[in-house]
C-alpha cells in the first residue's frame, strides 16, 4: 500500500527538480556572444549589490575611460556617468540634454539624469589595451575572460540552473558542458 502513495509523490518531485531546473530564477550580468548562431554565454551571478563600472583604456590617449552603471528593478541597465582624462572620440566636451559635465582635477565627469538601457553590445578588441568589468570589488579582466576580436551583448538576465551549467562562469572556472 505504501509503494502506490510513494509512486505520485516521486513523481511529482521529479518533475518539480526537473521544472525547477529550467526555470531562469537565478539574476546574473550576461556577456552573449553577438551574432553567431549558437552563442556562449558567459555570466557573473548578480548578488546583493546592483552598482557595477566597466573600465577600459581609451585607444587613442590611452587613458582611463570608468563608465558607472547601476541595475533596476526591473533588470534594466542605467548609465549613471562617465569619468576620463582627455576629450577625444567618444569623449565628450560638452554635455547634451539631460546630462551635466563637470570637470574636477583635470577629470571630466559626465553625469546622466535618466539614461536606462535594455543592453549594449561591446567589442572586445584584438588590441592590448586593458578592458574590464567591476563588481564587488571585483575587476574581471575581459580580456582574458572573453574572446578578443568578438562582440558580445552585455545584458542582467535570470539564469536557470541549466543556463548556468552550459554557460561559462566568470570566475575563471569553465562549467560549460559539452556541445
Amino acid at each position: 500500500m505504501c509503494h502506490k502513495k510513494a509512486v505520485p509523490f516521486i513523481t511529482f518531485f521529479i518533475c518539480s527538480v526537473a521544472i525547477l531546473f529550467f526555470i531562469p530564477i537565478k539574476p546574473a550580468f550576461t556577456f552573449t556572444e553577438h551574432r553567431v548562431e549558437n552563442p556562449d554565454v558567459y555570466y557573473v551571478p548578480l548578488k546583493n549589490t546592483n552598482s557595477f563600472q566597466i573600465r577600459y583604456v581609451h585607444s587613442i590617449h590611452l587613458t582611463d575611460v570608468i563608465e558607472f552603471y547601476e541595475v533596476t528593478a526591473d533588470r534594466k541597465i542605467r548609465l549613471l556617468s562617465m569619468q576620463y582624462e582627455d576629450l577625444a572620440i567618444g569623449l565628450p566636451g560638452y554635455a547634451e540634454e539631460g546630462e551635466i559635465l563637470t570637470v574636477q582635477d583635470g577629470v571630466y565627469t559626465l553625469t546622466y539624469d535618466d539614461n536606462v538601457i535594455d543592453s549594449f553590445v561591446m567589442l572586445v578588441g584584438d588590441v592590448d589595451a586593458e578592458l574590464a568589468f567591476r563588481y564587488l570589488r571585483n575587476e574581471l579582466n575581459l580580456k582574458k575572460q572573453l574572446i578578443r576580436g568578438k562582440s558580445y551583448t552585455f545584458r542582467v538576465v535570470n539564469l536557470s540552473f541549466y543556463q548556468m551549467l552550459k554557460g561559462v562562469h566568470m570566475n575563471g572556472k569553465k562549467n560549460k558542458a559539452e556541445r
